[in-house]
């Protein structure tokens, strides 16, 4: 029987690179999130944090387009690569949110994030139910699931660095601010329309009869 080495560098070696940049971008969600909560202690953490959010905004596009350019499409990619996305947009939105770790002149309304948060919670209910129904795990992104990603993550970039476009126009950034925070509202929406359309097809495709044995009375 064949074993497998469970040395790091090992299981290292055995990720294509796609996933191992969708981890890499999991592991900078740690340092991104404590510059974020002490942005009134360090100097320049705020810049530091948007210069971490880029490079994982970036690597979101290199790790998709990687995965399509060299067919290593793998379930595990399909996992880690929208899991990286959420964890960044939701502990950003919910720590820009709050006063103490907000940007200054463009705290995200409470409102943004139970758009943001209700998405992500309804889309991770409908995968359960869909594996639940047909005994198996849809991971499938939509046009608009697609659109309201980038919407997000443009609106926190905004966000961050709102201090110095103010500086160059008083209110400036926290107007682009807001309305970034209304075109995110409105696309949350639409991706869960999108995957609630999906999620029924897929149910309405693909659903299991119930075993005679476990019907509940």
């Amino acid at each position: 029987m064949r074993q497998v080495n469970l040395g790091g560098t090992k299981v290292w070696a055995t990720l294509s690179w796609p996933n191992r940049i969708s981890i890499l971008r999991l592991l900078l969600v740690a340092p991104f999130v404590v510059l974020l909560m002490n942005q009134s202690q360090w100097l320049f953490s705020r810049r530091l944090a948007m210069a971490i959010f880029i490079v994982m905004a970036v690597s979101d596009f290199v790790d998709g387009r990687l995965a399509r350019r060299l067919n290593m499409k793998t379930r595990l990619g399909a996992i880690l690569d929208p899991l990286a996305d959420k964890v960044l947009i939701i502990c950003s939105v919910v720590l820009l949110s709050l006063p103490d770790s907000a940007v200054a002149g463009a705290r995200i309304d409470n409102w943004i994030v139970v758009a943001v948060v209700g998405k992500d919670l309804w889309v991770i209910l409908g995968f359960l139910v869909l594996y639940l129904v047909t005994d198996r795990l849809v991971v499938r992104p939509t046009r608009f699931g697609k659109a309201c990603t980038f919407g997000q993550l443009v609106m926190v970039g905004f966000v961050l660095i709102a201090p110095d476009l103010n500086a160059l126009s008083p209110n400036l950034g926290a107007r682009v601010a807001t309305a970034t925070g209304w075109a995110t509202v409105g696309l949350c929406a639409l991706a869960g329309v999108s995957y609630t359309r999906l999620g029924l097809s897929v149910i309405a495709a693909e659903q299991k009869p119930l075993d005679e044995h476990n019907r509940v009375a």
